[in-house]
């Protein structure tokens, strides 16, 4: 489990070993709370994020929802990238970590 800012993520997809924790920390954002799923992608050594919504949050462009993920990696990022999606699972307000756990497997 990741726990950052209070949320709680799973990890979804790690394509080529992508997730990396202090990456992550690094470059996370609050403006991705709002978001039900984080991707990150690898290019030139830097980590990319960007937010999709699940499929069930209203009358949102497709572009912006999960559904939309697979054509997002073919269109925006570097064939064969490292990559990961992580899922937010939990969202609790009261609990303002500011830490990113390994995942387990």
């Amino acid at each position: 489990m990741i726990h950052m800012h209070g949320n709680i993520y799973e990890l979804v997809i790690n394509h080529k070993n992508g997730w990396n924790p202090e990456a992550f920390r690094e470059r996370y954002s609050e403006v991705l709370e709002k978001y039900d799923y984080i991707f990150g992608d690898w290019g030139y050594n830097q980590l990319r994020l960007k937010g999709f919504y699940d499929k069930q949050n209203g009358n949102l462009p497709h572009e912006m929802k999960i559904e939309s993920f697979d054509e997002y990696v073919m269109e925006y990022c570097n064939f064969g990238c490292a990559h990961f999606l992580i899922k937010k699972v939990k969202s609790d307000q009261k609990n303002n970590k500011q830490q990113v756990e390994e995942v387990k497997k």
